[in-house]
């Protein structure tokens, strides 16, 4: 068992030593993609759900969650973020809001967590702040589009509408 990097020789959870490693400059980018019904969408994008400003709120929500993915996340590493952007994409012709979190550190391990979680936490706020107008909404196309920094190098989705 000791291939895996967060199991010890006995088999139990661990979180990973990155204390040897050198602090370096990581960035990820995230997104989620809310998809709901045209009247949903419009009430978003001209500010008429009743609870608020929407996509700004999710946009607080977002960044906050980044801020605490290691409360959330098991083996996340607690991470003095230098940077969280989240920022929205309405797509008119198919009512779904792409959502885009991006994420900087410098330091011993990467943070794809951070930026997936703060796509995800603005996704679910825009579905929390919307329920009453449209249960059906859908979270979907949750992914990390790129990652810079670290041991392993770059990584960049080549075609975020599709996997790979």
């Amino acid at each position: 068992m000791g291939s895996f990097t967060h199991l010890d020789e006995e088999g139990r959870v661990r979180m990973v030593d990155v204390g040897h490693k050198p602090p370096t400059d990581r960035r990820a980018v995230a997104q989620a993609v809310v998809v709901m019904q045209p009247e949903t969408f419009t009430r978003i994008t001209d500010q008429r759900i009743k609870k608020g400003n929407v996509l700004e709120t999710a946009r607080i929500a977002g960044v906050m969650a980044a801020k605490k993915t290691a409360d959330l996340i098991p083996m996340c590493h607690p991470l003095n973020l230098r940077h969280v952007a989240v920022d929205f994409f309405p797509e008119p012709d198919t009512h779904r809001i792409r959502i885009e979190a991006a994420v900087r550190v410098i330091d011993q391990t990467g943070v794809e967590m951070e930026a997936l979680t703060a796509a995800s936490v603005a996704a679910l706020t825009i579905y929390d702040m919307c329920k009453s107008y449209d249960r059906g909404m859908a979270i979907v196309d949750t992914w990390l589009l790129s990652k810079s920094g670290g041991k392993s190098g770059d990584f960049s989705r080549g075609n975020p509408e599709g996997e790979g």
